[in-house]
């Protein structure tokens, strides 16, 4: 098959779409189908065919609401002359899904649609683009939801649409399949007994950080040493983001100017990791000068196969993200054999009970549906856990075996092989 996926951005670009949409799309190009993806052009991308797959920038940005801007028409012509089976878009609300709307009655192949949650369905500016898209959505002949129960697959339910098909995500098996490096735990200055606590996302402000520093600094580890790895990459260092100023001048056109000034406002605030007078540098500070016992916190961004020696050899992993769709963090522990302990965001409850390898902290929503965990329960969370060593062991075996049994990215690629082939009626090799 000739599949064309599109997504905004794409590696080397680091993230959660662009994982996804890269395992499956070198796997597919392993099993040898013709597979490119079309993404934003990035400067640091040094070649146009990664690991067999043939990558396509744009200069292009924005989306329906925001406006679209750069090479939008060009964009357009590409989908239009592409000789493609299947045409695949990660994600709404992003220029590769919405500049392609108008395309779709001049395309042949196949159109399958992952929405990764729609963020913006209770935001007032994106009302009209909503009311829009069943219409839309109607036009494809697949949409792929990574949740059973959430506000995307709910408002197809509502919608009355009937394309719909859920693939949950995963992690590749083979990456955590590797022997433990007996120097990591002196790489990082932690003795062999310390408890050692992961966190992985990027530091947006956005995924929990402070509420989990806070945690940490409060949870009591009956006087044995402690550390807590915060692993994230910094947006705003990475080349794939628009510029300060464009994004402003978008949210200005979309929203106003006063809405544009407190966004950005608060929006610094929160990469800095600053809510209600405290700040993640304050008490990661605190941490590390001893104000809280045996305990310190390491912020990183670990190249990949430390990170994973970091999977493999923490004590637990916990997720205290305020906004998330389907966290691939979660399957990557399940992948590692490392317990976790998570906040209800995203289909976390779905992952805990599909995967059977973390529990869950209860956590409030605030006023704009963001999840705030309260550090006390997350503290006390953390502890009972971490002295339940028979429940820790139950809970990684469990996950690892969920993770080999479904949960990977070679299983998961089938099934989005065997979408297509039943979409474009072509039969699997012999």
């Amino acid at each position: 098959m000739k599949i064309l996926f599109c997504v905004e951005f794409y590696y080397p670009s680091i993230g959660g779409a662009q994982e996804v949409v890269r395992q499956i799309a070198e796997r597919l190009a392993a099993s040898g189908h013709d597979v490119t993806v079309a993404t934003s052009w990035l400067q640091q991308r040094s070649s146009d065919v990664i690991n067999g797959v043939k990558v396509v920038g744009f200069k292009v940005s924005g989306n329906q609401v925001r406006g679209l801007s750069g090479e939008v028409d060009g964009f357009r012509d590409f989908i239009r002359k592409s000789d493609i089976d299947v045409l695949f878009f990660y994600a709404a609300q992003q220029w590769t899904f919405d500049a392609a709307w108008e395309t779709f009655p001049d395309v042949r192949a196949k159109k399958v649609f992952v929405p990764c949650g729609y963020s913006g369905l209770y935001n007032r500016a994106y009302l009209e683009y909503f009311q829009k898209l069943p219409a839309i959505l109607r036009q494809l002949d697949a949409v792929i939801y990574h949740a059973e129960s959430y506000r995307d697959i709910d408002f197809a339910r509502h919608n009355g649409l009937t394309n719909s098909i859920i693939i949950p995500n995963g992690a590749a098996a083979e990456e955590f399949s590797v022997d433990l490096d007996p120097e990591f735990r002196s790489s990082i200055e932690a003795k062999q007994d310390t408890q050692l606590l992961l966190t992985v996302g990027s530091a947006t402000g956005l995924k929990g950080h402070l509420e989990l520093a806070r945690a940490f600094a409060l949870a009591d580890f009956g006087g044995r040493e402690a550390m807590l790895i915060i692993n994230g990459n910094q947006p705003h260092a990475d080349g794939q983001r628009r510029s300060y100023w464009r994004r402003s001048r978008e949210l200005v056109r979309t929203y106003g100017l006063g809405y544009t000034f407190r966004h950005s406002v608060k929006t610094a605030l929160f990469a800095a990791g600053w809510r209600g007078g405290n700040s993640i540098d304050m008490w990661v500070a605190r941490v590390n000068a001893g104000r809280y016992g045996k305990k310190r916190v390491l912020r990183v961004d670990m190249p990949r196969a430390r990170l994973v020696q970091c999977y493999l050899q923490s004590d637990l992993f916990v997720f205290a993200s305020n906004v998330e769709y389907s966290p691939l963090v979660l399957y990557e522990a399940c992948a590692a054999g490392l317990p976790y302990l998570t906040v209800p965001v995203g289909n976390t409850a779905e992952i805990v009970a599909w995967t059977g390898g973390g529990v869950m902290c209860d956590a409030p929503r605030d006023a704009d549906g963001y999840t705030r965990a309260e550090p006390k329960v997350l503290a006390h969370a953390i502890k009972e856990l971490l002295d339940d060593r028979a429940r820790l062991s139950a809970l990684g075996a469990k996950g690892k075996a969920a993770s080999a049994a479904r949960f990977n990215w070679a299983n998961l690629s089938k099934e989005y092989e065997d979408l297509f082939r039943t979409l474009v009626q072509e039969r699997p090799p012999q």
